[in-house]
């Protein structure tokens, strides 16, 4: 059923030579491509403040702009960090699917994907270890077991789609910001510019997924799938909120300060959840992964 779907389909095709050819067309080697200076300063913005999980919080007000700026530093290398472990989970399970019956279609462009996706670790990683001086942790939960049914290759392609674009979220705000220095809008620039194929071609392949599950799918397994996503998408958001970078800071009480975040306002609405997964929340909901919020 998944071969037949993926290589029925026109659209699907049209979309992957497009992609490969603009892979081939923009093409850098990050190798050469930065120049990584010796330190950044630490009196700025190391992420748009808009973007940090203390914005607009009661936090927030009760720390100055000094620890505010060195707060975002720490916020930056976790943000750099969780892409590190997003790409090579995603690294795993596409190696583990490129030239097999279900995806020989897409195995042209996975060679591309594969081959960019490493690069963006490494130049992520080199910023962690350069200026933060470490990688933080992966945070627990994300590695859960895939629910038993037939949907292993959507809720892993699914989580994917999840992950790039939250990510995106962010690298498309802080790549404009003039506020952040020019490594840090150069590192986003260019991971936007790559994650943009990536995000066109994932939504075309987890709908094509999604639309075999669905034939087939008992209503229990389709809930089943709407709660499995739903459960990703806070994971990977609340991952974003992380003790030790406010322990890293010189905040007291770093667990407190999650919870105090995790619990407050801004969340409770959603106001920040809401933006980060808004065009993520809607392709879901159009295609029938998950039902609306009320």
């Amino acid at each position: 059923m998944t071969s037949a779907l993926i290589d029925n389909s026109q659209r699907l095709r049209e979309i992957l030579d497009r992609l490969s050819s603009m892979s081939i067309e923009d093409y850098y080697n990050p190798y050469q491509m930065f120049e990584w200076p010796d330190s950044l300063p630490e009196s700025m913005w190391w992420m748009s403040p808009e973007l940090t999980t203390t914005y607009g919080t009661d936090v927030a007000d009760e720390l100055t702009q000094e620890q505010l700026q060195q707060l975002s530093k720490f916020e930056s290398v976790n943000f750099y960090s969780l892409n590190v472990h997003g790409i090579r989970e995603l690294l795993i399970e596409v190696t583990r699917r490129i030239h097999t019956d279900d995806f020989a279609t897409p195995s042209e462009f996975f060679h591309h994907f594969i081959g960019e996706e490493n690069e963006h670790m490494w130049f992520f990683a080199q910023f962690c270890l350069r200026y933060g001086g470490k990688i933080y942790k992966q945070p627990r939960g994300g590695a859960e077991t895939i629910p038993p049914s037939n949907a292993a290759s959507l809720l892993v392609f699914a989580r994917i789609l999840i992950f790039e674009e939250l990510v995106d979220h962010f690298n498309a705000k802080m790549a404009a910001d003039e506020r952040l220095d020019d490594t840090i809008r150069k590192i986003n620039r260019i991971h936007h510019q790559d994650e943009s194929r990536h995000i066109a071609f994932g939504r075309e392949l987890v709908r094509i997924l999604f639309e075999g599950f669905r034939a087939e799918a008992t209503p229990e397994e389709l809930a089943q799938v709407s709660d499995y996503l739903k459960r990703y998408m806070s994971y990977s958001f609340e991952s974003l909120f992380n003790p030790q970078v406010y322990r890293d800071a010189g905040i007291a009480k770093p667990l407190e300060i999650r919870r105090r975040l995790l619990e407050g306002p801004r969340r409770r609405r959603p106001e920040f959840e809401a933006q980060v997964f808004r065009k993520t929340q809607s392709f879901l909901v159009k295609h029938g992964l998950i039902e609306e919020a009320r």
